[in-house]
């Protein structure tokens, strides 16, 4: 009896920590996400949305700057899941590339800018712990985080355009 009762229980307590989870989001990030675009598209319309294109289509005109300042950018200012609302001014055939940037920037930039990813939060102070029982600077390891999340997020958007090129030329995506 008490082990069917005990399931029972646990089985209502995930449900309870869900709902737990969700009403967090509620009263959390997601007026927090609403905030945050509407004050990036009000500054997008104050500056005016064809500036704000013409320059976003100039740093996108370069492989390098696509896969990384525009990323690095997005991210910086507007943090996981905002950054990917940039999307929105890279050329269509650039957006898979584009969108692997960011996803992959988001953990390299917790060291320095833990604003920007909060939910990464955890895994990098896990890493720093072990760090700092080392008797090293964690500075250090935020700043080589950084540095090699650029040199990532670069190689990735690279790979990531010729792959879906490819896939293009071929035919296998509609």
């Amino acid at each position: 009896m008490d082990f069917i009762s005990n399931l029972a229980n646990g089985f209502m307590s995930l449900f309870q920590a869900g709902g737990e989870t969700f009403m967090g989001w509620v009263t959390g990030i997601i007026p927090m996400i609403v905030c945050l675009m509407t004050a990036v598209n009000s500054i997008i319309k104050i500056i005016g949305e064809e500036r704000v294109e013409r320059v976003t289509k100039l740093a996108t005109k370069f492989i390098i700057t696509r896969y990384t300042i525009v990323p690095i950018m997005a991210v910086l200012f507007l943090g996981n899941p905002m950054c990917y609302t940039f999307g929105r001014f890279v050329e269509e055939k650039h957006k898979p590339a584009y969108y692997d940037s960011c996803v992959s920037f988001l953990h390299p930039v917790t060291g320095l800018f833990p604003h920007a990813n909060p939910g990464e939060l955890f895994v990098y102070m896990g890493i720093a712990a072990g760090v700092q029982q080392l008797g090293l600077p964690i500075g250090n390891l935020g700043v080589r985080y950084f540095i090699v999340g650029i040199i990532v997020i670069l190689i990735r958007g690279i790979l990531t355009e010729k792959i879906y090129m490819r896939m293009i030329s071929k035919g296998d995506t509609k």
